[in-house]
């Protein structure tokens, strides 16, 4: 036997071997080596596809460019997947798409130019991945529901002062219409403003609850933390108030916009903010206040802070801080700790704490300004 062909039965049991499929293209996209693997991936066998262009193998958009992302790179080098790892849509004899890791890189030092691709099917990765992330959503949305229920005394007060100013608006304009002197129509339209505004202002404490409340898809935009600790505050205040705590805003006129989703935030905000509350009570002194901040840190990040001025931390606290299931709180989960963290995190953020100056924690988190990429520290 030859030794060339030898070399090359030799060459194609070793491809024939390999777990991944490994296709070898020309410089012009038709395939010259399709392996075993390959074979079970797309459903083809090697003497159907040799010869043919390899965008056959593709889907949608890149089978239309493939040609071009070629060209491009022979004249140019200028790489779009060549040499780059990534995941791309891969498409099945039967026509079925499914997501797939790729590697292509060029064989060196042959004539005419080839080139070689290794695949693996990441369908069943990319399942579990889905599965976390709804799963992940679910716990983020029940720890909602759960801090809710722990506020409940709180909004429900919220919510029943404007609707006993409304009642008491009412009785009035009733007594007002039935004087048989008639009514003094200024009074009158007060009372209607005030009934206008009380309604205004429960509907607002209500229409904040069902968003936060509300199980949806997480959706990343445009936000403006001034706003999303002024909207916070009005969740929150009850529940200080209901705890004797004074809450106090400190937030910059001007920050830049963030990109997240602003019901996740207010989750982390009212979780830290509550913890401070807890905090606040549990240690008895002449500072029963929480204090939620929005500004710009030193390295230009926005940084929300909640401050408190209760016990601190104990060095093992400290140290299990962010660990699952650990809490200073006899009824408390161990969880919102570790949710806030994680949702800090998806959005190239930080959340960390420091020591409060005269006693206390300050939690904080940091996120990237619109269109700030976050730097290779963060975590």
């Amino acid at each position: 036997m030859p030794e060339a062909l030898r070399a090359r039965l030799d060459l194609q049991a070793v491809l024939d071997a390999a777990v991944e499929a490994v296709i070898l293209i020309d410089e012009n996209g038709v395939i010259e080596t399709f392996n075993r693997s390959a074979e079970r991936l797309f459903g083809w066998t090697a003497a159907e596809v040799l010869g043919k262009n390899v965008s056959l193998l593709m889907e949608g958009a890149h089978h239309a460019s493939h040609d071009g992302y070629l060209k491009r790179f022979l004249t140019t080098g200028e790489a779009k997947i060549i040499g780059i790892g990534r995941e791309v849509p891969a498409r099945r004899r039967d026509g079925t798409v499914f997501p797939a890791m790729l590697a292509v890189g060029e064989v060196q030092q042959s004539n005419p130019r080839r080139f070689v691709g290794f695949l693996h099917d990441i369908t069943l990765r990319r399942q579990a991945e889905e599965s976390a992330r709804q799963s992940e959503a679910r716990l983020n949305h029940f720890a909602r529901l759960s801090t809710m229920g722990e506020m409940a005394a709180g909004l429900a007060h919220e919510i029943n002062q404007p609707l006993t100013a409304i009642a008491t608006f009412s009785q009035a304009a009733s007594r007002m219409l039935a004087r048989p002197e008639g009514i003094e129509r200024e009074d009158l339209n007060e009372a209607l403003d005030q009934i206008t505004a009380q309604a205004l202002r429960a509907g607002e404490v209500i229409k904040r609850l069902r968003a936060f409340v509300k199980n949806r898809e997480v959706r990343h935009e445009r936000v403006d933390c001034r706003r999303l600790v002024e909207d916070s505050r009005l969740l929150l205040e009850a529940d200080a108030r209901s705890n004797n705590v004074r809450l106090r805003l400190e937030a910059a006129e001007s920050l830049p916009e963030v990109t997240a989703d602003p019901v996740q935030l207010q989750q982390v905000i009212i979780n830290l903010v509550r913890n401070a509350i807890d905090a606040t009570v549990a240690t008895p002194g002449p500072r029963s206040e929480v204090v939620l901040s929005a500004s710009l840190d030193d390295e230009g990040m926005v940084e929300v802070a909640v401050v408190d001025h209760g016990h601190g931390l104990s060095a093992e606290a400290a140290e299990r801080l962010f660990h699952p299931f650990f809490t200073t709180k006899p009824s408390g989960t161990g969880l919102g700790l570790v949710i806030s963290s994680s949702i800090i995190r998806a959005h190239n953020g930080r959340l960390a704490y420091r020591t409060t100056p005269g006693g206390g924690c300050t939690f904080f988190f940091t996120l990237p300004p619109l269109g700030v990429l976050p730097g290779a520290d963060s975590h």
